[in-house]
């Protein structure tokens, strides 16, 4: 389902390529690609609590940095490593949620709107759940090779 961005070699260094490009390092070179996407869904839900606060403080700039890093997160980090070809149906409705996510985030930018922060917090939160539920599956299998 994930595919490696044309540069990188594997889909491991994929994830940790777009995971440093929207800023963040801590933990990256030792981390297995779930480890990865567990770390985009955190920076994402970071950045949507800081934009939550920045809003209701008035901080414009700091609100829009806060809302463009999460949408980075989704666009260049979660979005850009799926495998369509590979993932097939799943792939492309992640595909479709993703792109959705990213349209709501600017709306929520470009007019102060918590809900839409809300939104997409809850639309993610059922990814990142099912996400770290596979986290011992995926480490067993990661194991096993």
């Amino acid at each position: 389902m994930f595919a490696p961005a044309a540069v990188y070699r594997t889909p491991s260094n994929a994830l940790a390529g777009a995971y440093r490009q929207i800023g963040v390092e801590t933990g990256v070179p030792s981390a297995s690609p779930h480890q990865l996407v567990t770390m985009l869904f955190q920076g994402f839900n970071d950045a949507i609590a800081l934009a939550r606060t920045t809003m209701q403080l008035g901080q414009i700039e700091s609100k829009g940095r806060a809302i463009v890093r999460a949408a980075r997160i989704v666009d260049e980090g979660l979005k850009a490593a799926l495998d369509v070809q590979a993932g097939g149906k799943l792939a492309e409705d992640l595909m479709a949620l993703y792109s959705y996510v990213t349209m709501r985030l600017t709306q929520a930018n470009l007019h102060n709107d918590a809900q839409a922060l809300d939104e997409c917090v809850r639309l993610m939160e059922t990814l990142r759940s099912a996400w770290v539920a596979i986290g011992p599956d995926a480490a067993a299998a990661s194991k096993a090779q």
